[in-house]
């Protein structure tokens, strides 16, 4: 328990602090005042101050331990990673490439060829026997485009093909 003179003693004292809490407050309102009243007439503005603060902060931070490894880490995975995709890149050229030789591809090429050349013919187009796959699907998607530009419509179904 405390006794009446301590109480009378703590609210004395708790009465000073408030009381220099307050003054330090009108102090420092004042002083930062002061501050803004300089830093006007020098021409520092608030977003010059954020710059400068983060511009340190951004150097600092790059100056870490952990910053300087992690960079390290993800520059050495990036690396990896390009080198990976060039290789799966180069890859799936090769197996394009090798595909396209293929007797497997040939063989739908050449069907292909065949199913594009009788359609022509029963739509009414010039006959191509022969030619490339790319000169096929070239003259079949000009010929396309000429029907379509003519209004020109293409059977759909197998018993429009036949009549």
């Amino acid at each position: 328990m405390i006794s009446e003179e301590e109480k009378e003693e703590l609210k004395i004292e708790l009465a000073k602090l408030e009381d220099e809490i307050s003054t330090l407050r009108q102090v420092l309102a004042a002083k930062e005042k002061h501050l803004v009243e300089i830093k006007q007439k020098l021409g520092v503005s608030l977003m010059n101050e954020l710059k400068q603060n983060f511009s340190k902060s951004w150097h600092d931070m790059q100056t870490t331990s952990a910053y300087k490894k992690t960079h390290e880490t993800l520059s050495h995975a990036g690396q990896k990673a390009t080198a990976a995709i060039s290789n799966v890149g180069t890859a799936i050229s090769k197996k394009f490439g090798d595909m396209r030789n293929s007797p497997t591809f040939k063989s739908f090429e050449e069907k292909v060829e065949t199913t594009v050349t009788s359609l022509k013919t029963k739509v009414g187009g010039t006959s191509h026997t022969g030619g490339s796959f790319e000169e096929v699907l070239s003259s079949t998607a000009h010929a396309s485009a000429q029907s379509s530009l003519a209004g020109t419509r293409l059977p759909e179904t197998e018993e429009e093909l036949q009549c």
